[in-house]
């Protein structure tokens, strides 16, 4: 494929992947974090890959649905939704070039992917690995963001799979990510009825602690070897932590921008200190 002005050292192109398992809240957060770049002055836009997102709370300026969806899939192809969903994937690799001829369109300069929420398609398939690996090599500075309900650390059971999950996403991508526990507001409201900490969850300290919960929850203890060696995997690559978003506070999208700044490199970009200036004048 050739080289377009997205390889260009003096223009460089951004962009972060939303992910994440549906009602993490991922379309919210598109639209919350578009509104927030744009105020900082960033030529950002959003970019639906979503074949089943028919209620979209922005406006996509690239669309996936307008070349495929699930529902043509499923009445063309007898798929059920889930099938349907791997196909349309499947279809846009194929025609990769119809999604580069429309960035190349654009006239931004920072871009919001918002992506299925099958999680399947994150930590089995290997079609969005492929088409994000293409960009990054036609020059684009990528990050994935993984967002998880933080309802999930309302038990350990849930936790550990949210880790696992995690982790899987991280491997598999192959990208720069940062993961976070979305709907931060209504985590705090129980925090008092956590079994640990905020910063356990955030920091993902000694998880030992969370195997001797594990072990006192009722019907887990038969799932002890197989708790541990999660455990126990998880712990050995320490690559999982999370940022706490509360997307109706300004104060908790600016601490989520910086980390995504850093993870694609966006904090190195020329005008990063007029954006900095920009943020003293939202909060």
């Amino acid at each position: 494929m050739t080289t377009n002005r997205n390889a260009d050292v003096q223009n460089p192109l951004y962009g972060q992947l939303v992910v994440g398992p549906p009602g993490s809240g991922k379309t919210t957060y598109c639209e919350r974090m578009l509104k927030f770049l744009q105020q900082l002055g960033r030529r950002a836009e959003v970019v639906n890959l979503d074949p089943a997102n028919d209620s979209m709370d922005y406006q996509a300026s690239i669309d996936i649905m307008k070349l495929i969806t699930v529902e043509d899939a499923m009445d063309h192809l007898e798929l059920g939704p889930n099938g349907a969903l791997i196909y349309s994937m499947e279809y846009l690799e194929t025609n990769f070039d119809w999604l580069v001829k429309q960035i190349r369109a654009s006239k931004s300069n920072y871009f919001i992917f918002d992506c299925p929420g099958q999680v399947e398609l994150y930590t089995h398939h290997d079609s969005m690995t492929r088409m994000f690996a293409k960009l990054e090599q036609m020059g684009y500075h990528l990050c994935v963001v993984h967002l998880v309900d933080s309802h999930y650390c309302s038990e350990p059971s849930k936790f550990i799979s949210t880790l696992f999950l995690s982790l899987n996403t991280m491997l598999q991508m192959a990208l720069p990510q940062v993961n976070v526990l979305s709907k931060a507001d209504l985590l705090r409201q129980f925090e008092s009825k956590l079994a640990f900490g905020m910063d356990f969850y955030t920091e993902v300290l000694n998880l030992e602690y969370l195997l001797e919960a594990l072990d006192e929850t009722p019907g887990m203890g038969k799932y002890g070897k197989l708790n541990a060696a999660i455990v126990s995997l998880i712990e050995s690559y320490s690559l999982v932590s999370f940022h706490l978003l509360d997307a109706n506070k300004t104060e908790s999208l600016l601490r989520l921008k910086n980390a995504i700044d850093k993870a694609n490199g966006y904090v190195y970009a020329a005008g990063e200190e007029m954006a900095k200036m920009n943020v003293k004048r939202l909060i």
